[in-house]
Protein backbone atom coordinates (compact mmCIF):
# COMPACT_ATOMS: atom_id res chain seq x y z
CA UNK A 1 0.00 0.00 0.00
CA UNK A 2 0.98 3.22 -0.90
CA UNK A 3 0.58 5.02 2.46
CA UNK A 4 -0.28 2.18 5.15
CA UNK A 5 -3.00 3.28 8.23
CA UNK A 6 -1.22 2.79 11.65
CA UNK A 7 -2.95 -0.40 13.52
CA UNK A 8 -3.22 -2.15 16.78
CA UNK A 9 -4.32 -5.36 15.66
CA UNK A 10 -2.27 -8.67 15.70
CA UNK A 11 -4.68 -10.72 14.35
CA UNK A 12 -4.65 -12.32 17.72
CA UNK A 13 -7.25 -15.33 18.25
CA UNK A 14 -7.50 -14.57 22.01
CA UNK A 15 -10.83 -14.37 22.93
CA UNK A 16 -14.09 -14.55 25.05
CA UNK A 17 -17.63 -14.50 23.55
CA UNK A 18 -21.02 -14.19 25.42
CA UNK A 19 -24.71 -13.44 25.18
CA UNK A 20 -27.59 -12.44 27.48
CA UNK A 21 -30.11 -14.97 28.55
CA UNK A 22 -32.57 -13.70 30.56
CA UNK A 23 -30.74 -10.96 31.92
CA UNK A 24 -27.61 -13.04 32.79
CA UNK A 25 -24.22 -12.98 30.59
CA UNK A 26 -23.32 -16.23 29.39
CA UNK A 27 -19.89 -17.27 27.89
CA UNK A 28 -20.18 -19.20 25.27
CA UNK A 29 -16.28 -19.60 23.82
CA UNK A 30 -13.14 -19.16 25.51
CA UNK A 31 -10.15 -18.99 23.57
CA UNK A 32 -6.85 -18.63 25.64
CA UNK A 33 -3.55 -18.44 23.03
CA UNK A 34 -1.92 -15.53 22.20
CA UNK A 35 0.41 -14.97 18.95
CA UNK A 36 2.31 -12.51 20.87
CA UNK A 37 4.09 -12.18 24.36
CA UNK A 38 2.18 -10.81 27.05
CA UNK A 39 3.45 -7.70 29.19
CA UNK A 40 2.81 -6.64 31.89
CA UNK A 41 0.30 -3.16 32.91
CA UNK A 42 2.70 -1.13 33.78
CA UNK A 43 4.38 -1.69 30.42
CA UNK A 44 0.94 -0.82 28.40
CA UNK A 45 2.01 2.64 27.87
CA UNK A 46 4.07 1.28 25.23
CA UNK A 47 0.72 0.10 23.31
CA UNK A 48 0.27 2.71 20.30
CA UNK A 49 -3.32 1.99 21.43
CA UNK A 50 -2.11 3.63 24.64
CA UNK A 51 0.01 6.44 23.72
CA UNK A 52 -1.33 9.99 24.11
CA UNK A 53 0.85 13.07 23.82
CA UNK A 54 -0.80 15.55 25.72
CA UNK A 55 -1.17 19.70 24.56
CA UNK A 56 1.14 20.81 27.41
CA UNK A 57 3.92 18.77 26.56
CA UNK A 58 3.02 19.43 22.50
CA UNK A 59 3.70 22.80 23.21
CA UNK A 60 6.63 22.86 25.28
CA UNK A 61 8.29 20.59 22.36
CA UNK A 62 7.51 23.10 20.04
CA UNK A 63 8.55 25.95 21.96
CA UNK A 64 11.67 24.18 22.83
CA UNK A 65 12.43 23.29 18.63
CA UNK A 66 11.89 26.40 17.96
CA UNK A 67 14.59 28.27 20.13
CA UNK A 68 16.94 25.51 18.53
CA UNK A 69 16.97 22.65 21.42
CA UNK A 70 17.81 19.01 20.40
CA UNK A 71 14.95 16.57 20.74
CA UNK A 72 16.82 14.29 23.19
CA UNK A 73 17.46 17.30 25.56
CA UNK A 74 13.93 18.52 24.31
CA UNK A 75 12.52 15.01 25.74
CA UNK A 76 14.34 15.29 28.87
CA UNK A 77 12.41 18.07 30.23
CA UNK A 78 9.53 16.31 29.58
CA UNK A 79 10.62 13.54 31.07
CA UNK A 80 12.41 15.86 34.76
CA UNK A 81 8.94 17.66 34.68
CA UNK A 82 6.98 14.45 34.78
CA UNK A 83 9.00 12.73 37.54
CA UNK A 84 10.35 10.25 35.49
CA UNK A 85 9.99 7.88 32.39
CA UNK A 86 7.13 5.80 34.02
CA UNK A 87 4.99 8.66 34.27
CA UNK A 88 4.54 9.53 30.74
CA UNK A 89 2.70 7.81 28.15
CA UNK A 90 4.51 8.67 24.74
CA UNK A 91 8.29 7.91 23.90
CA UNK A 92 10.66 10.56 22.44
CA UNK A 93 10.20 8.66 19.14
CA UNK A 94 6.33 10.26 19.46
CA UNK A 95 7.95 13.26 20.09
CA UNK A 96 10.08 13.19 17.15
CA UNK A 97 7.32 12.16 14.66
CA UNK A 98 5.45 15.03 16.20
CA UNK A 99 8.33 17.87 15.83
CA UNK A 100 8.39 16.95 12.26
CA UNK A 101 4.68 17.02 11.54
CA UNK A 102 5.09 20.68 13.08
CA UNK A 103 7.72 21.82 11.03
CA UNK A 104 5.81 20.86 7.84
CA UNK A 105 3.48 23.31 8.82
CA UNK A 106 5.95 25.42 9.46
CA UNK A 107 6.25 25.14 5.29
CA UNK A 108 10.49 26.14 6.00
CA UNK A 109 11.42 29.86 6.04
CA UNK A 110 9.71 32.15 3.86
CA UNK A 111 7.56 28.93 1.80
CA UNK A 112 4.17 30.47 3.08
CA UNK A 113 4.92 34.02 1.44
CA UNK A 114 6.29 32.81 -1.70
CA UNK A 115 3.77 30.69 -2.13
CA UNK A 116 1.66 33.85 -1.61
CA UNK A 117 3.04 36.04 -4.01
CA UNK A 118 3.02 33.44 -6.71
CA UNK A 119 -0.19 32.75 -6.14
CA UNK A 120 -1.09 37.19 -6.65
CA UNK A 121 1.48 36.60 -9.36
CA UNK A 122 -0.98 34.17 -11.38
CA UNK A 123 -4.08 36.25 -10.30
CA UNK A 124 -3.03 39.32 -12.31
CA UNK A 125 -2.14 36.66 -15.63
CA UNK A 126 -5.31 35.14 -14.96
CA UNK A 127 -8.62 36.70 -13.80
CA UNK A 128 -9.86 33.52 -13.42
CA UNK A 129 -7.00 31.99 -11.17
CA UNK A 130 -8.54 31.77 -7.32
CA UNK A 131 -7.13 30.66 -4.16
CA UNK A 132 -7.51 29.72 -0.86
CA UNK A 133 -5.26 29.68 2.02
CA UNK A 134 -5.80 28.23 5.78
CA UNK A 135 -3.41 29.07 8.06
CA UNK A 136 -3.48 28.13 12.33
CA UNK A 137 -3.72 30.00 15.10
CA UNK A 138 -0.23 30.82 14.89
CA UNK A 139 -0.36 32.03 11.48
CA UNK A 140 1.62 29.56 9.71
CA UNK A 141 0.30 27.96 6.80
CA UNK A 142 -1.91 24.92 6.72
CA UNK A 143 -3.80 24.51 4.21
CA UNK A 144 -3.76 25.52 0.21
CA UNK A 145 -6.36 25.13 -2.88
CA UNK A 146 -6.26 26.70 -6.03
CA UNK A 147 -8.15 26.54 -9.67
CA UNK A 148 -7.57 28.18 -12.82
CA UNK A 149 -9.76 29.79 -15.09
CA UNK A 150 -9.49 26.72 -17.32
CA UNK A 151 -10.41 24.01 -14.63
CA UNK A 152 -13.51 26.09 -13.54
CA UNK A 153 -14.53 25.97 -17.26
CA UNK A 154 -14.19 22.58 -17.97
CA UNK A 155 -16.49 21.94 -14.21
CA UNK A 156 -19.40 23.57 -16.27
CA UNK A 157 -19.30 20.87 -18.94
CA UNK A 158 -17.83 17.91 -17.33
CA UNK A 159 -18.74 18.39 -13.42
CA UNK A 160 -20.86 15.03 -13.51
CA UNK A 161 -18.54 12.66 -11.79
CA UNK A 162 -14.68 13.77 -10.12
CA UNK A 163 -12.49 11.96 -8.39
CA UNK A 164 -10.37 12.69 -5.16
CA UNK A 165 -6.92 11.29 -4.47
CA UNK A 166 -4.40 12.00 -2.24
CA UNK A 167 -1.80 9.00 -2.50
CA UNK A 168 -0.33 10.14 -5.11
CA UNK A 169 2.63 12.82 -4.35
CA UNK A 170 4.02 14.93 -1.70
CA UNK A 171 5.82 18.18 -1.73
CA UNK A 172 9.21 18.60 0.04
CA UNK A 173 7.50 19.43 3.00
CA UNK A 174 5.40 16.26 2.98
CA UNK A 175 2.35 17.22 2.50
CA UNK A 176 -0.17 15.34 0.11
CA UNK A 177 -1.10 16.65 -3.08
CA UNK A 178 -4.85 16.36 -3.38
CA UNK A 179 -6.16 17.10 -6.81
CA UNK A 180 -10.12 17.26 -7.92
CA UNK A 181 -9.70 15.33 -11.02
CA UNK A 182 -12.68 14.72 -13.82
CA UNK A 183 -13.35 12.87 -17.20
CA UNK A 184 -14.07 15.01 -20.87
CA UNK A 185 -15.95 13.72 -23.62
CA UNK A 186 -12.73 11.95 -24.96
CA UNK A 187 -12.32 9.91 -21.81
CA UNK A 188 -9.30 12.15 -21.06
CA UNK A 189 -8.63 13.14 -17.16
CA UNK A 190 -9.01 16.96 -16.28
CA UNK A 191 -7.70 18.84 -13.98
CA UNK A 192 -10.75 21.06 -11.56
CA UNK A 193 -8.53 21.82 -8.96
CA UNK A 194 -5.85 21.10 -6.23
CA UNK A 195 -4.81 21.56 -3.05
CA UNK A 196 -1.79 20.70 -0.42
CA UNK A 197 -3.13 19.73 3.02
CA UNK A 198 -0.99 19.53 6.02
CA UNK A 199 -3.35 16.68 7.67
CA UNK A 200 -5.73 13.76 6.05
CA UNK A 201 -8.22 14.34 8.93
CA UNK A 202 -12.18 14.70 8.55
CA UNK A 203 -11.49 18.94 9.29
CA UNK A 204 -8.97 19.56 6.77
CA UNK A 205 -10.97 17.69 4.23
CA UNK A 206 -14.29 19.71 4.60
CA UNK A 207 -12.20 22.84 4.79
CA UNK A 208 -10.79 21.42 1.27
CA UNK A 209 -14.01 20.75 -0.10
CA UNK A 210 -15.75 23.79 0.63
CA UNK A 211 -13.40 25.90 -0.73
CA UNK A 212 -13.15 23.70 -3.98
CA UNK A 213 -17.15 24.09 -3.78
CA UNK A 214 -16.94 27.86 -3.49
CA UNK A 215 -15.00 28.07 -6.22
CA UNK A 216 -17.14 26.40 -8.46
CA UNK A 217 -20.06 28.45 -7.52
CA UNK A 218 -21.63 26.09 -5.02
CA UNK A 219 -22.64 23.66 -7.91
CA UNK A 220 -21.81 20.02 -6.18
CA UNK A 221 -21.09 17.24 -8.59
CA UNK A 222 -23.38 14.77 -9.18
CA UNK A 223 -20.91 11.39 -8.34
CA UNK A 224 -17.28 11.27 -6.85
CA UNK A 225 -14.92 8.48 -6.68
CA UNK A 226 -12.16 7.62 -3.14
CA UNK A 227 -10.81 6.04 -1.44
CA UNK A 228 -11.70 3.78 1.30
CA UNK A 229 -10.41 6.71 3.66
CA UNK A 230 -12.52 7.40 6.44
CA UNK A 231 -12.39 10.84 7.08
CA UNK A 232 -12.77 11.88 3.44
CA UNK A 233 -16.15 9.78 3.68
CA UNK A 234 -17.00 11.94 5.97
CA UNK A 235 -16.23 15.15 4.90
CA UNK A 236 -18.00 14.12 1.51
CA UNK A 237 -20.94 13.28 3.78
CA UNK A 238 -21.01 16.73 5.17
CA UNK A 239 -20.13 18.94 2.03
CA UNK A 240 -21.89 17.10 -0.60
CA UNK A 241 -24.91 15.41 1.00
CA UNK A 242 -26.66 14.95 -1.97
CA UNK A 243 -23.16 13.35 -4.18
CA UNK A 244 -23.15 9.75 -5.36
CA UNK A 245 -20.20 8.62 -3.28
CA UNK A 246 -17.86 5.34 -4.42
CA UNK A 247 -14.97 3.58 -3.56
CA UNK A 248 -11.83 3.73 -6.31
CA UNK A 249 -12.36 -0.39 -6.93
CA UNK A 250 -9.01 -0.40 -8.74
CA UNK A 251 -7.64 0.34 -4.74
CA UNK A 252 -9.45 -2.15 -3.75
CA UNK A 253 -8.57 -5.00 -5.56
CA UNK A 254 -4.87 -4.53 -5.68
CA UNK A 255 -5.73 -5.23 -2.02
CA UNK A 256 -6.34 -8.38 -2.27
CA UNK A 257 -2.63 -10.29 -2.68
CA UNK A 258 -1.71 -8.33 1.10
CA UNK A 259 -5.11 -9.54 2.99
CA UNK A 260 -5.97 -12.99 1.34
CA UNK A 261 -2.61 -13.98 -0.44
CA UNK A 262 -1.61 -16.18 2.35
CA UNK A 263 -4.61 -18.58 1.82
CA UNK A 264 -3.84 -22.08 1.00
CA UNK A 265 -6.71 -21.29 -2.17
CA UNK A 266 -5.95 -17.68 -3.00
CA UNK A 267 -4.09 -18.24 -6.31
CA UNK A 268 -5.99 -21.30 -7.54
CA UNK A 269 -9.81 -20.86 -6.57
CA UNK A 270 -10.43 -17.60 -4.67
CA UNK A 271 -9.51 -14.68 -6.41
CA UNK A 272 -11.50 -15.79 -9.18
CA UNK A 273 -14.13 -16.55 -7.33
CA UNK A 274 -14.27 -12.78 -5.90
CA UNK A 275 -13.99 -11.56 -9.20
CA UNK A 276 -16.89 -13.40 -10.54
CA UNK A 277 -18.90 -12.21 -7.42
CA UNK A 278 -18.02 -8.67 -8.66
CA UNK A 279 -17.78 -8.57 -12.34
CA UNK A 280 -20.32 -11.62 -13.24
CA UNK A 281 -23.40 -10.64 -10.68
CA UNK A 282 -26.00 -9.00 -12.88
CA UNK A 283 -28.23 -7.98 -9.45
CA UNK A 284 -27.43 -7.49 -5.86
CA UNK A 285 -29.64 -10.83 -5.18
CA UNK A 286 -26.82 -12.97 -6.99
CA UNK A 287 -23.76 -11.21 -5.70
CA UNK A 288 -25.18 -11.71 -2.24
CA UNK A 289 -25.19 -15.75 -3.30
CA UNK A 290 -21.96 -15.27 -4.81
CA UNK A 291 -20.32 -13.90 -1.78
CA UNK A 292 -22.14 -15.89 0.81
CA UNK A 293 -20.86 -19.30 -1.06
CA UNK A 294 -17.12 -17.98 -1.44
CA UNK A 295 -16.88 -16.95 2.25
CA UNK A 296 -18.34 -20.22 3.33
CA UNK A 297 -16.35 -22.21 0.86
CA UNK A 298 -12.85 -20.88 1.65
CA UNK A 299 -13.63 -20.67 5.77
CA UNK A 300 -13.45 -16.68 5.50
CA UNK A 301 -15.89 -15.95 8.06
CA UNK A 302 -13.98 -14.72 10.45
CA UNK A 303 -12.05 -12.21 7.96
CA UNK A 304 -12.24 -8.60 9.63
CA UNK A 305 -11.37 -7.21 5.99
CA UNK A 306 -13.87 -9.25 4.05
CA UNK A 307 -16.57 -8.18 6.37
CA UNK A 308 -15.90 -4.47 6.26
CA UNK A 309 -16.36 -4.85 2.81
CA UNK A 310 -19.37 -6.36 3.03
CA UNK A 311 -20.68 -4.32 5.10
CA UNK A 312 -19.99 -1.23 2.86
CA UNK A 313 -21.05 -3.29 -0.23
CA UNK A 314 -23.30 -0.26 -1.41
CA UNK A 315 -20.00 1.82 -2.17
CA UNK A 316 -18.11 -0.21 -4.12
CA UNK A 317 -19.51 -3.70 -5.84
CA UNK A 318 -20.60 -2.82 -9.40
CA UNK A 319 -24.04 -4.32 -9.61
CA UNK A 320 -24.82 -1.77 -6.10
CA UNK A 321 -24.01 1.55 -8.87
CA UNK A 322 -25.73 0.42 -11.71
CA UNK A 323 -27.98 3.31 -13.20
CA UNK A 324 -25.67 5.93 -12.26
CA UNK A 325 -23.10 7.98 -14.45
CA UNK A 326 -19.50 7.28 -13.46
CA UNK A 327 -18.19 8.61 -16.96
CA UNK A 328 -17.42 5.66 -18.47
CA UNK A 329 -14.70 3.17 -17.56
CA UNK A 330 -14.15 5.15 -14.19
CA UNK A 331 -17.36 2.77 -13.39
CA UNK A 332 -14.49 -0.50 -12.86
CA UNK A 333 -10.96 1.06 -12.68
CA UNK A 334 -12.36 4.22 -10.31
CA UNK A 335 -9.20 6.32 -9.83
CA UNK A 336 -6.65 5.35 -12.42
CA UNK A 337 -9.22 5.64 -15.34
Amino acid sequence: MSRPQPTIKTDCKAKINAHLVKGTWVVTTIENDHNYSTVSPQKSRFFRSHKYLDEYSQRMLDLNDRAGIRMNKNFGALVVDAGGFKNLDFQEKDCRNFIDKTRQLRLGKGGGEALTEYFKRMRLQNNGFVYVIDVDEELRLRNVFWADARSRAAYEYFGDVITFDTTYLTNRYGMPFAPFVGVNHHGQSILLGAGLISSEDTSTFVWLFRAWLECMDGRAPKAIITDQDRAMKAAIALVFPDTRHRYCLWHIMRKLPEKLGSHAAFNTELKTSIQSALYDSQTCEEFEHKWGQLIQKYDLGDNPWLQGLYNERAFWVPVYLKGIFWAGSAQHRGLKA
